[in-house]
């Protein structure tokens, strides 16, 4: 564009300015301003690139595309090269949308749960724009690299606490529902912070598919696990200790407690769980014991599969009473992951299924980074905590504590 043409789309703009009307809209003058704006852009980065490129490359004809903005669609010119190494910075090769911030706020509104269609609405209604699912879902594929990303970052080497459980959710798979099982892991570093090391998607639970995903947790750097909270997952501890051999194991009271009295008539339920709390909320594992060995007197022979699960689990069951309050309440269920796991699904709730597996990577992905945020502080009572920690652990635990040298 000449000297002369955008002398005439400032008057243009300087004229629909007094006489009231909208700068904006199909024949507002601010249009032709934007696209001439960006184009001298497009052509100034052209030539610091080939100014930095040397005389191996030079310009190689123009292109053309649409932008979707909030004023309407604008068709700009874009320059290349010969080499195709131009990245432009104002207007990336692949961007169709330009609005302040409108592929972040998109992604935002994703990551909070809404669909594309009352996305779409909403867009339509704040910027007066149209965008197809197709774009939407395009936009909200940015993240896909930051997924791998994330999934391959390094660990740190030692995780006091790591709680290990799955999600199960359903997805299309060559037009059938099937289902999927996300499996999460929960951990918390020396200081005492909330992480997610990692999400994994397969088919089914099971303890051969944690032994994968234990073992690409060690391959990222995780060397030592103080303590893995778990289910009662047939061959999970042993997946576990193959990898992190001198790992606790803390198996869920909670769920231990759910599976038992499946096995329970209910007229004795209300009696068996009076006897049972003896057991897991003893003062030890002393008392803990001779409450288990009166359970097993007065129950054994009319539920023997359920008295016998608690003996052959009770060592790690009971790993909990090695420890005072404080872990005690944090290690012997799973609760932190499951807390985690319903702030995951106030997000997921509203979908049915989800179109293939990096949709519900996607979506979960970003929940989680919303969730982190707010993980901000130690775990409640965590000085006391680690300290309990170097005490039972010795070396395992490296603890950086900076002395100040005395003034002499």
């Amino acid at each position: 564009m000449n000297t002369t043409e955008q002398q005439l789309l400032e008057k243009k703009a300087l004229d629909q300015l007094l006489s009231g009307k909208s700068l904006f809209g199909k024949d507002g003058a601010f249009g032709p301003m934007l696209k001439s704006f960006i184009e001298k852009a497009l052509e100034a980065e052209m030539d610091e690139h080939l100014s930095k490129s040397g005389i191996k490359n030079k310009r190689n004809g123009k292109g053309s595309k649409t932008l979707k903005t909030n004023i309407g669609d604008i068709e700009i010119t874009t320059p290349s090269d010969r080499n195709s190494s131009f990245e432009p910075s104002i207007v990336k090769k692949r961007q169709t949308i330009l609005a302040d911030n409108l592929s972040e706020k998109i992604i935002g509104l994703y990551g909070l749960g809404m669909s594309l269609r009352n996305i779409s609405s909403h867009i339509e209604e704040m910027y007066d724009m149209q965008i197809s699912h197709t774009v939407l879902s395009e936009i909200t594929d940015k993240v896909i690299p930051d997924i791998k990303a994330w999934q391959n970052r390094p660990l740190e080497s030692l995780y006091c606490i790591v709680w290990l459980d799955a999600m199960h959710y359903k997805v299309k798979v060559d037009g059938k529902i099937v289902h999927r099982a996300l499996y999460n892991i929960l951990g918390v570093t020396k200081e005492g912070r909330k992480e997610v090391l990692g999400m994994y998607i397969s088919e089914s639970e099971g303890a051969n598919f944690w032994l994968q995903v234990l073992t690409d947790l060690h391959h990222r750097g995780l060397e030592d696990i103080l303590i893995a909270c778990t289910d009662n997952l047939k061959g999970f501890s042993e997946a576990i200790l193959s990898i992190f051999p001198k790992t606790q194991i803390q198996k869920c009271i909670v769920h231990q407690i759910r599976n038992s009295l499946k096995y329970v008539a209910s007229k004795d339920q209300k009696d068996f769980i009076k006897d049972l709390k003896l057991v897991y909320k003893a003062i030890n594992k002393s008392v803990a014991e001779d409450a288990l060995l009166k359970l097993s007197e007065k129950w054994g022979s009319k539920y023997p599969v359920v008295i016998e699960s608690w003996e052959r689990n009770w060592e790690e069951l009971s790993t909990y009473f090695e420890y005072a309050s404080p872990i005690r309440r944090i290690i012997y269920t799973t609760n932190a992951v499951e807390g985690f796991h319903r702030q995951v699904r106030k997000v997921t709730k509203t979908k049915g299924a989800f179109t293939n597996d990096m949709a519900l990577l996607k979506l979960v992905y970003l929940s989680v980074k919303n969730i982190e945020k707010k993980w901000t502080c130690p775990m409640a009572n965590w000085s006391l905590s680690i300290q309990q920690f170097y005490i039972k652990f010795g070396e395992r635990v490296q603890l950086d504590i900076q002395t100040k040298p005395s003034n002499s």
